[in-house]
């Protein structure tokens, strides 16, 4: 997975989330980032919301990602 793709993926979460994943072993930031991807492809509510803000969909995309995995 390319890095930018992590690296956006930890852009789009909250200091407190992308200090968790941080501390995540690399492969396991990758799947999460994977994840993110498919969230944001897959998700028809986020297209909308991408249209009128892309950063806001990739931050609720993020964070559902997060979510699912730490609660």
């Amino acid at each position: 997975m390319p890095i930018e793709t992590v690296e956006r993926f930890l852009a789009a979460l909250s200091p407190r989330r992308r200090e968790q994943v941080r501390q995540r072993p690399r492969e396991e930031q990758e799947r999460l980032a994977a994840a993110w991807e498919t969230e944001l492809q897959v998700d028809t509510d986020l297209d909308t919301l991408s249209e009128l803000s892309p950063a806001a969909a990739e931050s609720e995309a993020a964070s559902r990602v997060v979510r699912d995995r730490f609660e």
